[in-house]
């Protein structure tokens, strides 16, 4: 038990029940964010704000669910809406000094105006997750964040699809003449209808080169900053610095651990036994595909030269797509394609040179 984290959860209430109903016209559901916090370490503080008199169901759902609810009565203009954002940062920041054993803070809003608490509570040396509805939550939020989750995205919300949302347009008011020869047109032509949308559950998953990309890049960059070990807690910390929103479900995986086992069967990476039991040690390929891309880069140099003449770097990554189309530098760890080639001249396959007359580098193949 002292292994685990202690999590303090704020829930913005009015943001987060507001941006569920206007956004997806479904009720907030607060269970999916209790699981979710629930593999991440034990919460010993729940506090919701809102003025509660708006929120008579949810006040019941919530109190079920050990939530402590903070009244924030109403009052005019945008008064109610910052003082429920001005109470709830200062608790927070009150809980963060009186509280040494919270580690970790979830600040549940998709409001911009939390931005400054995020960075003060990270000042204080406190993990903070953010969780908000996608289509109400500010671009400024969750790069503020250690992590952030999406609330429609968690496991067990019920987003109903497109179709089951989609209403009829509410129609201006008009006259009992108009009305009658609107209702008369819709009965001679029959309406086209549009496309429906295929329902949210069956939206592909994300672009899997792309993530093999990001993994073999963030790997190349551990080892070249630290040289030691990558185990995969390391890098799914470091992904997550990288990207908040960074979530290994979004690509149809259901552990960490089983996305990398998909991308070392790629031969994207290599998994070995780490410091501790469920915790690989993660490396980029010695051999594989760098030695077949070397390889590659070697025939297509020496074709072009046809002789002793060299090969001008730029426009080469295309020759070398024409012959492999799937060929990509950026998934063998390296930043650029002039990067790839200098690691193909420190392992003996070109020689790379600048010329300043060709305003390039120029690259000839080494005898094999």
């Amino acid at each position: 038990m002292d292994q685990e984290d202690r999590i303090a959860l704020f829930l913005d209430y009015e943001n987060l029940a507001l941006g569920a109903r206007d956004h997806h016209g479904t009720a907030f559901d607060f269970r999916p964010i209790a699981d979710a916090l629930a593999e991440r370490g034990r919460v010993v503080v729940r506090r919701a704000y809102a003025d509660w008199s708006y929120f008579d169901e949810d006040r019941r759902m919530l109190t079920r669910s050990h939530v402590e609810l903070i009244e924030i009565p109403q009052r005019m203009g945008a008064t109610r809406k910052n003082a429920a954002d001005i109470k709830m940062a200062v608790d927070a920041v009150e809980l963060a000094f009186e509280r040494d054993y919270i580690s970790t803070f979830v600040i549940c809003t998709g409001d911009s105006d939390f931005t400054p608490l995020v960075h003060k509570l990270r000042e204080l040396n406190k993990q903070v997750i953010g969780v908000g509805v996608e289509k109400s939550t500010s671009a400024l939020l969750p790069p503020a964040c250690d992590e952030f989750l999406y609330y429609d995205r968690l496991e067990g919300v019920d987003i109903p699809s497109t179709r089951g949302r989609r209403g009829r347009p509410a129609r201006p008011s008009r006259e009992p003449q108009q009305v009658e020869q609107l209702e008369q047109l819709e009965q001679a032509e029959p309406v086209e209808q549009e496309p429906e949308a295929p329902p949210a559950a069956e939206e592909p998953a994300r672009d899997v080169d792309t993530l093999s990309v990001l993994v073999a890049q963030t790997v190349a960059g551990l080892q070249g900053s630290s040289g030691g070990e990558v185990t995969a807690s390391r890098l799914k910390r470091t992904l997550l610095r990288k990207d908040p929103t960074f979530s290994e479900s979004d690509y149809g995986y259901r552990t960490f651990g089983e996305l990398l086992r998909h991308l070392a069967e790629h031969n994207v990476v290599e998994l070995a036994e780490g410091p501790a039991k469920g915790d690989p040690e993660v490396s980029l390929p010695e051999h594989g595909d760098r030695e077949v891309a070397f390889g590659l880069l070697h025939s297509v140099v020496l074709d072009l030269a046809a002789g002793d003449g060299a090969v001008a770097l730029s426009g080469l990554k295309n020759q070398l797509r024409r012959a492999r189309p799937d060929f990509s530098e950026k998934k063998l760890g390296y930043r650029s394609f002039l990067q790839f080639c200098k690691a193909a001249a420190t392992s003996g396959i070109v020689d790379l040179q600048w010329s300043p007359e060709a305003d390039d580098y120029l690259l000839t193949a080494r005898p094999a």
